[in-house]
């Protein structure tokens, strides 16, 4: 059988390499913009239920619905060692349908539930299901793009936070409104049903679509695949097929690097903010005097935010080649919108400002995805990637967990204690990322010396964000790690 994978000296061009992308753009992304749309929209419908009378339905007190939005992500934090040995061993055309048809069947029996322990458990196996989803999508990215299309192919996925906040607005206000006591179920009942069962039915049509990588692609010719490989090989990230061993010599790499412990402070920081919008935003926006309806609708300016956030912060990104700068920027309008909401007060001629600082937190969301595609760009080995990313997800998780928790119901409607520690997350994070630039520039200096004691030039460019016809050595493929291959530029 041919080893298309040592086909080392074949020149794609740049109108063949463009043709491969855009076959891949038409058949795997919009997959994963799809599932991970669905994701977002079955976590999103939580916050919303919450000001359609799940909480008085099953009679949650205290902290009880800070406990309920906190237990999908500690189920994702449990799950996350599994997930990164799935998504190494298990071919991913089977994963990502068992992963959905879980989380799937978890929402259709929320509705169901009749008590907080009941409304845990549901949350609870939600969690076990879509705590794999994120790495698995962030790697089957790095099978397909290079690293130069990645940011702006993150963000497509990515960027469903924004429109999964718009449709689970607009799908509790309609049925808020008219699925209420219709069927013997309350408008909330109707939100998680209707979610659910969307998510189930799109199962069947993700096994038929998905390949597991370029080497089994129905899509390719012989031909085209050969040309998909070369496009990759400047990545310098390993083979690009899914069918890897496990090596436990890259996860004791993963430990030792300090960079990955950087990527997963900004991964908690980052998402300790992200869910704090996700539950506690419905409730925030009420607690400015709108009624429950309102409250619904103006969340869809904030998803629609998010949306042209994430994309134009990919975009930027891709175009000036910096990812700190952006990331930097991006975190200063964040704390000026918090400083806004605990600054203003409470009244109705500050309606304005507010929500203009609650808006801000949309650009949470763009740190997300430049953070998750700087991951992707500096992380070479096939078991490394899917580490870190299972790590990232964990750090994400631990966010999520700790984000509802600051935010108590004595506190309501201000909430100053959370957003006042939340503030001081982000200013941490700023810190963080300027840290994360020296470390990277100094490993690219590490690179440089290296490759000086090898006689090799000091300098190389890095091609896989330069032109697509641009050639590359020939370790790409050996599933080296980052650190291993000499030729791996660090991008910042």
């Amino acid at each position: 059988m041919r080893n298309i994978d040592r086909d080392a000296n074949a020149v794609v061009t740049a109108a063949e390499s463009r043709a491969v992308r855009r076959k891949i753009d038409l058949i795997i992304l919009p997959l994963l913009i799809w599932v991970y749309f669905l994701q977002i929209l079955d976590k999103t419908v939580l916050g919303f239920s919450a000001i359609f009378g799940l909480p008085e339905d099953l009679d949650l007190r205290g902290n009880q619905y800070s406990l309920v939005g906190a237990i999908a992500p500690i189920a994702q934090l449990v799950i996350q060692p599994v997930s990164s040995w799935l998504i190494v061993r298990v071919p991913h055309r089977v994963l990502m349908p068992a992963l959905v048809l879980g989380w799937g069947l978890a929402q259709t029996a929320t509705p169901f539930c009749r008590d907080f322990a009941q409304l845990m458990t549901a949350r609870f196996f939600l969690g076990v299901f879509e705590g794999g989803c994120l790495p698995l999508f962030s790697v089957i990215t790095g099978h397909w793009y290079t690293r130069g299309e990645q940011p702006l192919r993150v963000a497509a996925w990515y960027g469903t936070n924004g429109l999964g906040t718009v449709f689970a607005a607009l799908l509790s206000f309609g049925l808020g409104r008219v699925g209420e006591g219709h069927g013997g179920l309350r408008g909330w009942q109707w939100i998680f049903l209707s979610t659910g069962i969307l998510t189930v039915i799109t199962v069947p049509f993700v096994y038929l679509r998905l390949d597991n990588d370029i080497h089994s692609a129905r899509f390719l010719t012989e031909s085209q695949k050969i040309g998909a490989l070369e496009r990759v090989r400047g990545n310098q990230t390993g083979s690009s097929s899914t069918k890897e061993n496990w090596k436990w010599k890259q996860i004791r790499e993963v430990l030792l690097d300090i960079k990955t412990w950087l990527f997963l402070g900004m991964a908690l920081g980052n998402n300790l903010g992200a869910q704090v919008t996700v539950t506690f935003g419905p409730l925030i926006l009420s607690g400015l005097g709108y009624d429950k309806y309102t409250t619904t609708l103006l969340n869809i300016p904030f998803g629609v935010m998010q949306y042209f956030v994430i994309m134009f912060t990919a975009w930027g990104a891709v175009r000036l080649r910096l990812k700190a700068p952006t990331l930097c920027a991006m975190i200063l309008i964040i704390l000026a919108g918090l400083t806004t909401l605990h600054t203003l007060p409470r009244s109705q001629n500050q309606t304005g400002g507010l929500l203009a600082g609650f808006y801000c937190l949309a650009f949470i969301f763009g740190c997300n995805t430049l953070v998750v595609s700087w991951i992707l760009a500096n992380t070479a080995g096939q078991t490394k990637r899917a580490a870190v990313m299972s790590l990232y997800n964990a750090a994400s998780s631990t966010g999520n967990i700790v984000g509802p928790l600051l935010f108590q119901t004595q506190d309501a409607p201000a909430y100053l204690p959370g957003l006042r520690t939340t503030m001081g997350v982000f200013a941490a994070m700023l810190v963080i990322v300027l840290v994360q630039v020296g470390v990277l520039a100094g490993l690219n200096k590490r690179q440089e010396r290296i490759r000086v004691g090898r006689g090799k030039p000091a300098r190389v460019g890095d091609v896989s964000v330069a032109r697509s016809d641009a050639r590359v050595g020939e370790r790409a493929f050996d599933d080296l790690t980052d650190l291993e291959n000499d030729e791996f530029v660090y991008l910042y």
